[in-house]
């Protein structure tokens, strides 16, 4: 199983230093990935299930971020939980993508997507909500599209995106196109992973048998794909305190990746809490 370790900017903050240390320090621990959430924009009242956001919450620019977290270290893979897809124009994101992960070398592969649970941030962008669904279906494909295309270029005509002979360059580092996990609470984003994604990602509050039933609906639905449900990569979010025990009993349910975060507040006891995990599992 692989440990990856999360950065809320707005609980663990916005400052440089303390972010790149934070970086730093889960690197050398042996934490295998950098996982950083995204909110384009907040309002008040905006609520996601039970929980109210506050709209002074700061939240960085994902792949600004992870582009400077990449300058700062040197093996540690970049990913997002959650990249809000639909709110992003494919064209413009595959450049940025494919860009993060020519200057890391290779370190952009854990992208993870997701459709956004707030209206008013949908309609800030001009996106209509209830069709978000489709438009990130359409950006999958358009983005691994640009990727894999050649010097002639490729065209795309669909319900939100359409262009002819398009050539991107540079390609991600060393491969066709980059990996795409899905994220969500939903039966329909496992579907989704299981036709279009790499990996799921599942978040939310739902009870054992519910997300048994959608890894099992993701895999399902790869196989109704022509995909094969083994090279689906099963993330899921974890407790820094953790036991060897509980981490044992995720990968008997498939899991293949566990992402925690910091809770202390203090950056001493922050770093004391990643080395005391990266410990009890031998990560080093």
């Amino acid at each position: 199983m692989k440990f990856g370790i999360s950065y809320s900017t707005p609980y663990h903050g916005i400052e440089p230093d303390a972010l790149i240390s934070y970086a730093r320090h889960a690197e050398e621990c042996g934490f295998e990935s950098f996982y950083v959430p995204e909110h384009i924009a907040l309002y008040p009242g905006a609520t996601v299930g039970r929980f109210e956001l506050p709209p002074t919450l700061p939240y960085l620019d994902p792949l600004d971020c992870l582009s400077f977290v990449a300058a700062g270290t040197r093996r540690i893979l970049l990913g997002t939980g959650v990249l809000l897809l639909p709110y992003h124009h494919p064209v413009v994101l595959a450049k940025r993508l494919a860009t993060v992960d020519v200057l890391s070398k290779g370190r952009m592969r854990l992208l993870t997507v997701g459709l956004g649970a707030l209206p008013g941030e949908a309609k800030a962008v001009g996106v209509d909500f209830a069709s978000r669904g489709r438009r990130a279906d359409e950006a999958i494909d358009v983005m691994r599209s640009l990727w894999e295309g050649g010097e002639g270029g490729v065209g795309h005509a669909g319900e939100f995106f359409a262009f002819d002979d398009l050539c991107q360059f540079p390609k991600p580092y060393g491969v066709t196109h980059l990996p795409i996990h899905v994220g969500g609470s939903s039966r329909a984003a496992a579907r989704r992973a299981g036709r279009r994604g790499d990996g799921y990602f599942p978040g939310g509050s739902m009870d054992a048998a519910e997300r048994a039933a959608q890894w099992e609906l993701a895999r399902a639905t790869a196989v109704e794909a022509g995909r094969d449900p083994r090279a689906l990569e099963y993330t899921r979010a974890g407790s820094i305190d953790m036991t060897v025990d509980q981490a044992e009993a995720l990968a008997a349910e498939g899991v293949t990746r566990v992402v925690v975060g910091a809770t202390a507040t203090d950056v001493a006891e922050q770093r004391e809490e990643m080395a005391v995990f990266a410990e009890r599992f031998s990560l080093v």
